[in-house]
């Protein structure tokens, strides 16, 4: 029984990494941002409101060890908050250690 090459060679990939499996990343999503004077800044109250460059329901960057892996949009599920991956990002190098 043969397998399609890219089949194969992403077993192979996944195969490769499996020593991997239980190792923690840093995940992070990142909602907007914004620039602030440290006047600003430490004028900061309770209610405040930060205006962030980010426009009102577009997709969050997912960032996992510092690096932007997909995008997403947040969703409520049961009480907590969540992502929901909208678009994976391709890696920055398609290369595997040559």
């Amino acid at each position: 029984m043969s397998s399609s090459p890219n089949s194969s060679s992403s077993d192979a990939r996944l195969t490769d990494l499996t020593p991997l499996s239980d190792v923690v990343c840093q995940v992070e999503v990142m909602l907007g941002a914004a620039a602030m004077s440290v006047r600003d800044c430490l004028a900061l109250r309770r209610d405040a409101i930060i205006r962030l460059t980010k426009v009102a329901g577009g997709d969050m960057q997912v960032i996992v060890n510092g690096i932007v892996v997909a995008y997403g949009e947040v969703v409520i599920l049961d009480e907590s908050t969540a992502v929901r991956i909208t678009e994976l990002v391709a890696p920055p190098s398609n290369e595997v250690g040559e």
